[in-house]
């Protein structure tokens, strides 16, 4: 599952982190490596192995001056790409730093995210076209990053599963209400980013409430929020569980908005639930800051806010749950069709097929397929139709 997370442009920390020229670096944990980034000079992002070449000193602490990173204990200097610039406790006529590559890792910045890319090169994709990558500025927002306490996966499969709507979130601002409409039928269609899947709520006068997300490979699970304009959802939420390693998750929500930009008293309530260092404040060491009363209420989690709540959930699991004792059953359809989709794409890999999702022509770098549905139509509708002539 690493190599196959390795082939795509992952979320690696905020731009807002690293926000102008030679700033102090900062630690990265990412798919299990621990690396410092940088802004250079230039303002080019560098993500480099945290630990210097020459004898292994943290070069967190290392110096960010004249386009380059300097490690503090014999003055090795490193650009963005890992050259080794300077060996300056070496004698003048030393080739030493000639021979030598520090490993670092190619980013890109996007929506308030800095990208890195940490498979082989010779299979580097394109940067993926998704609307929230490409809005224009403002439409689209980080309303929150955390760190979660558990295996990405189990935190993945909260953003697949529409049915825990109905108890999880209920009570909360944004999230409906689905209490009268009985359990979701679930219809799914495949798709070359991943899949598609439509949740389908039976309503009174022969209509069918329909929320539609999507899985888009490695580890993003887009949801429908926002508002109704004109009968069509105004944009969605893109969230990334990003494997910080086995045992510990990365979260970014990425909001987007297609009528107007997100204005800042609309994203600063989201990041209220964690602090400068990215925990939450609602954590498991506090039991997320349960309120009983609340929960003999209207709020059914008795926990505050729906982020706070999935963390809940799945960090309650534990750091990887023993999947041999869970039972499933048809509401978990969606989980157990994005666990095929997974395997299937591992196995692949293994034999020399590319996973899903990438593209190496700009003319095939067209990700419109990727959206979502809260919609109330006709029960003799189908959801597909929405979806006409999108891949």
């Amino acid at each position: 599952m690493g190599e196959l997370m390795r082939r795509y442009w992952l979320p690696a920390l905020l731009s807002e982190e690293i926000p102008v020229a030679d700033r102090p670096p900062v630690r990265v944990r990412l798919l299990g490596e621990d690396l410092v980034a940088f802004r250079n000079s230039e303002g080019r992002i560098g993500l480099l192995a945290e630990h210097c070449s020459h004898g292994g000193t943290s070069l967190f602490y290392g110096r960010n001056e004249e386009c380059g990173l300097r490690c503090i204990y014999h003055g090795w200097k490193y650009d963005v790409a890992g050259n080794v610039l300077e060996t300056p406790a070496e004698p003048p006529e030393s080739t030493l730093k000639n021979r030598l590559r520090h490993t670092a890792y190619p980013c890109r910045e996007a929506a308030g995210v800095i990208f890195a890319y940490l498979g082989p090169k010779q299979r580097m994709p394109l940067f993926p076209n998704y609307e929230w990558l490409t809005a224009p500025p403002g439409f689209a927002s980080i309303t929150a990053k955390f760190f979660n306490e558990c295996n990405y996966l189990q935190a993945l499969e909260g953003d697949c599963d529409s049915s825990h709507i109905n108890y999880l979130h209920r009570g909360s601002i944004g999230a409906g209400d689905f209490r009268e409409s009985g359990a979701p039928e679930f219809e799914f269609e495949p798709t070359f980013f991943g899949t598609r899947a439509a949740a389908i709520r039976k309503l009174p006068g022969g209509k069918n409430n329909v929320r539609t997300s999507c899985f888009v490979f490695p580890c993003i699970g887009c949801v429908p929020v926002g508002k109704i304009i004109n009968g069509k959802l105004d944009g969605f939420q893109s969230v990334y569980q990003v494997p910080a390693d086995n045992y510990n998750t990365w979260r970014y929500n990425i909001r987007h908005r297609r009528s107007a930009p997100i204005g800042n008293d609309e994203i600063e309530p989201h990041r209220r639930q964690i602090t400068t260092g990215y925990l939450k404040v609602a954590n498991r060491n506090n039991d997320y800051l349960i309120d009983r009363q609340k929960q003999r209420g209207g709020l059914f989690p008795g926990v505050e806010g729906i982020a706070t709540q999935d963390a809940c959930a799945t960090e309650s699991m534990g750091k990887i749950y023993d999947r041999t004792r869970e039972h499933l059953g048809a509401s978990d359809a969606y989980v157990i069709a994005v666990r095929k989709y997974l395997i299937k794409a591992v196995r692949d890999l293994e034999q020399g097929i590319d996973p899903p999702g990438l593209v190496w022509e700009e003319s095939k770098n067209n990700f419109s397929g990727v959206d979502c549905i809260d919609a109330t139509i006709p029960e003799d509708i189908s959801w597909k139709q929405l979806f006409d002539g999108k891949n």
